[in-house]
């Protein structure tokens, strides 16, 4: 009767050879079937309706089996998703899975990953040229110190995401809400930034010269330090936004009155600073 359940176990964990959880979980069923049958035998039942009640003891195998497996080979996936220093010049990464994925050093030029899902992972220092991150998730992303010239991140999803350092000219982020990202020491005078809400987005020492953020939505953001020449803020809803400069930097306060702030509107507290660094407030609107 051994023989009869361990030819049982094999029936129903044949297509799983293999997957190393799921043979776990037939070696661990196998002991205990074989006690549960050795338990039934005692209490005086015959070999056949102790092997049909031990069957019966241990449900729906085969979802069993089915959802460790899936699960298991879920995670081998994610494991195995280790691409650093990589020559994938033009690959296809379209609606994949590849959370905490390693792209480190890698050549990602003219890559497409519209709709993957990345969260987690690190593309740190690698050639990410004229890829397509559109509808991708990038909560969490790594993207500090990569060339980025003209990459997309239309209706991309950028929560925590990090492109502090990047070169970014050219790359265009449209229909987006940029939460908690950082994009600090990045130079964006040539970046394109269309329809987007700015939350929590911190520019420190970033290089804006001559960026036009007309008619977009800025929340608890930072300029602090940055390079706000002739920007464009035209329309624009601005609510708890730092302007701060080097306490020794001239510059950054003349650059303050280049800005065009005409039709925007901006809480109280953001008004009464650029007003005491002698913005042009003249045409704005207090919330």
């Amino acid at each position: 009767m051994n023989e009869k359940l361990t030819n049982y176990l094999n029936e129903a964990f044949a297509a799983y050879d293999g997957v190393r959880s799921v043979s776990e979980l037939k070696a661990d069923l196998h002991s205990d079937l074989q006690e549960r049958f050795r338990e039934l035998k005692a209490e005086g039942r015959d070999d056949e309706t102790a092997f049909e009640m031990t069957i019966d003891s241990i449900g729906d195998i085969e979802q069993t089996v089915l959802e460790v497996a899936n699960l298991s080979r879920s995670l081998e996936r994610q494991v195995l998703t280790n691409l650093s220093a990589s020559n994938l010049a033009d690959s296809d990464f379209a609606g994949v899975t590849a959370h905490k994925g390693k792209f480190t050093s890698s050549t990602l030029r003219g890559s497409d990953f519209t709709n993957a899902d990345l969260t987690g992972s690190s593309l740190k220092s690698s050639d990410v040229k004229d890829a397509r991150f559109d509808g991708a998730n990038l909560t969490d992303c790594n993207l500090t110190t990569l060339d980025l010239a003209n990459a997309s991140f239309n209706q991309s999803t950028l929560v925590r995401t990090n492109f502090s350092k990047s070169w970014l000219a050219g790359a265009k982020f449209a229909g987006v809400h940029l939460t908690d990202v950082k994009m600090t020491m990045t130079a964006l005078t040539k970046t394109v930034f269309e329809n987007c809400v700015f939350d929590g987005v911190d520019f420190t020492s970033s290089d804006l010269t001559g960026q036009r953020f007309d008619g977009q939505i800025f929340i608890g953001v930072k300029f602090d330090r940055a390079g706000l020449k002739a920007v464009s803020f035209k329309g624009a809803t601005l609510k708890n936004v730092s302007f701060q400069g080097s306490m020794l930097s001239k510059k950054y306060y003349r650059a303050i009155k280049t800005i065009c702030f005409d039709g925007a509107a901006m809480d109280k507290l953001t008004f009464a600073a650029l007003k005491g660094m002698e913005a042009n407030l003249s045409k704005v609107t207090v919330i």
